[in-house]
């Protein structure tokens, strides 16, 4: 099957997730963290058995497949996740395939439009058929174009018997846009000695740098009283709020770009009472990432100073994500980035590396001890109903995924 029908066939299951899953069968956070997310596993693992592959569904939602090698090379990994962002709705999918795009304006529909003014990169993509959204959902390219790459690369070499190819692992993961990806994830049940995500964008990018992560929390209690008599005792939680965001750096990610860290707000609740402000904290750099945390902490304590003798006090805590994984690739794994890199100069594709202004499974992978660099899906505009992916591109990360195993037994062959 063409990856293109693999991944319209996968985009119309809606796979969203959930950042706060309903409890199930006694299980408070249950994963996979929706229901609806098992409908896809269960249709990828029924496809791989028919094309005579190795399949296990574990309980929490991951499958695993197994092609068997006819030929000595170090076990090669390929993951993608199956879920997609709760930040748009993923129900009721319909792509539109756009034919020899022109570099114009895309009417998508519900009164948005895709223009290269706003998404430049689009002229990249001219001459191109992309698949783009009717403007009332994302479009699920992430990650269901690196799951149709995968299984497009599967099928050949289970359906070409005769091509020498050492042994395959396959994952497809749950919740990895709620950052639960790797939760569950059974490296012994996976068995790769390296891997790569197929998550990424554009063609050609190789990431093996993301940012180290953490989120910070800040509950503020304030002091209370009517505001008519309020004079010398109300302590205002929302002020306090307000007041100990300005004490952080103004590094957020709307004036940051490439390696610049930032402090990210996401949500804040609350009233004069009490008041509760979660953020994301990033680096690239491992002593800035700390420094940040610490800055973070610390404009607690000055507000606990300077509102000390009332009942107002602020507490902060910070808790760690990820961390980058270029830590763990470079330099022993070096050469899984050049074996990434020839495929995708054999495929006709100019591979460049640019660091990742996020994480990926593969960081938390490659901290676990199995190196898990990040390739592109040929997509663009992740997370809303601007989202596309290019059809050349999708079907050239199939070639560069097969190449990736051609050429995984070539350089065993070469140094045994």
């Amino acid at each position: 099957m063409d990856v293109l029908s693999r991944f319209l066939s996968y985009a119309a299951v809606d796979t969203q997730s959930s950042e706060n899953p309903a409890a199930r069968d006694g299980v408070s956070s249950p994963q996979p963290s929706t229901e609806k997310q098992w409908k896809l596993a269960r249709k990828l693992m029924q496809e791989l058995k028919e094309l005579g592959a190795e399949v296990q569904l574990s309980e929490y939602g991951y499958v695993y497949a197994k092609i068997r090698g006819n030929a000595d090379a170090p076990k090669v990994g390929f993951i993608s996740h199956m879920d997609t962002s709760p930040s748009a709705s993923g129900e009721n999918v319909r792509p539109r395939i756009v034919r020899n795009y022109d570099g114009g304006e895309i009417p998508l529909g519900n009164g948005k439009t895709l223009s290269p003014s706003v998404f430049p990169e689009l002229l990249r993509r001219v001459g191109e058929d992309l698949v783009v959204t009717d403007g009332t959902t994302l479009l699920g390219a992430d990650d269901k174009a690196g799951v149709a790459e995968i299984m497009t690369m599967a099928e050949h070499f289970l359906t070409h018997p005769e091509e020498a190819h050492g042994e395959l692992r396959i994952a497809f993961t749950p919740d990895e846009e709620v950052g639960r990806g790797t939760e569950h994830f059974d490296l012994g049940r996976f068995g790769a000695d390296f891997a790569f995500t197929v998550d990424g964008d554009e063609l050609g990018k190789i990431e093996y740098e993301n940012f180290n992560a953490a989120s910070g929390t800040v509950r503020i209690q304030g002091v209370n009283v009517h505001p008519g008599s309020a004079k010398g005792r109300m302590v205002n939680a929302a002020l306090m709020a307000m007041e100990f965001n300005r004490l952080l750096p103004d590094c957020i990610p709307a004036n940051t770009e490439k390696y610049e860290g930032f402090f990210h707000l996401t949500k804040i609740s609350g009233d004069e009472s009490m008041c509760e402000m979660h953020y994301i904290i990033r680096d690239h750099d491992r002593a800035e990432f700390e420094k940040k945390k610490r800055i973070f902490l610390d404009a607690a304590e000055q507000l606990n100073r300077k509102f000390e003798g009332t009942d107002a006090h602020a507490d902060a805590e910070v808790k760690d994500s990820y961390y980058n994984m270029k830590e763990k690739i470079l330099p022993e794994h070096r050469r899984i980035l050049d074996l990434a890199s020839e495929a995708m100069r054999r495929s006709g594709i100019t591979p460049f590396t640019e660091p990742i202004r996020g994480g990926t499974d593969g960081a938390m992978l490659s901290w676990r001890g199995l190196p898990c660099p990040n390739l592109p899906t040929g997509g663009g505009n992740y997370h809303g109903v601007y989202e596309y992916v290019s059809i050349h591109a999708m079907r050239t990360m199939v070639q560069v995924l097969e190449n990736i195993v051609r050429l995984n037994v070539r350089r065993s062959r070469e140094n045994p």
